[in-house]
């Protein structure tokens, strides 16, 4: 039991260092430019929305860090979400990966405004899909029905306005951090990815309205998944 809970430990220190000490900073990293302040500023908002929202989540819901941190072993995921949630992350890197190595400025250097409208599109992403974490205590890294937490349909917060709404903010994040840091190159992989997460949507909608008691009723009221009016 000491050693389950010792390697539990070890295995949520190496990811929050991934996350928070080294992902945010990888276009810098990869660039060298340490005095790249679009970088800086996207390092910052990443890490202030990952702090932030498990510090709000951690008081009101704690066993989700524990679900969270203990996706990988999951035996129920379904076997589309084993393929499908790992490309997300690697995806996410890949976006900072090749921002960082693209030399050609997508905008002047002086236009200063589409960075700042870009950060903001970034901030509200990552705050909606915060938003969505903090509301909803089964929000699992991976797709199953979880049953042993006795897992129910969440339709408040968010839940009113899309039906994925952690999707939705990180389909808006992932769209702006090309235009942030300035890369033309970031838009490819960043559109690979918001097709990945559009069909994982799917899947997972499919899933919860055949598995989840009481999603069919929630869809009918919440009648988008990703873009309101739209789908």
């Amino acid at each position: 039991m000491a050693e389950t809970q010792k390697n539990f430990t070890l295995r949520v220190i190496i990811q929050l260092v991934i996350v928070v000490l080294v992902a945010p900073f990888i276009p810098m990293i990869v660039s060298g430019r340490w005095g790249w302040w679009q970088a800086w500023a996207y390092a910052v908002a990443s890490i202030l929305s990952f702090v932030i929202s498990r510090l709000i989540v951690n008081r009101r819901n704690p066993d989700l860090i524990k679900e969270r941190a203990r996706f990988m072993e999951a035996k129920d995921t379904k076997p589309w979400d084993k393929i499908l949630a790992p490309l997300l992350g690697l995806g996410s890197i890949l976006i900072l990966v090749v921002a960082g190595l693209d030399k050609r400025p997508l905008i002047s250097a002086s236009s200063l405004t589409w960075n700042l409208i870009a950060l903001f599109g970034i901030v509200l992403g990552y705050g909606f899909s915060s938003w969505a974490l903090i509301e909803n205590r089964f929000f699992s890294g991976t797709v199953r029905i979880q049953t042993e937490r006795r897992h129910h349909v969440i339709s408040t917060g968010p839940y009113r306005i899309v039906r994925h709404p952690g999707y939705a903010g990180g389909l808006l994040g992932y769209l702006f951090i090309p235009l942030l840091l300035d890369s033309l190159w970031a838009f490819i992989p960043a559109a690979l990815l918001m097709v990945v997460m559009v069909i994982r949507t799917a899947l997972e909608d499919k899933t919860l309205q055949a598995e989840l008691p009481g999603y069919q009723e929630f869809a009918q009221k919440t009648k988008y998944r990703l873009l309101p009016g739209i789908w």
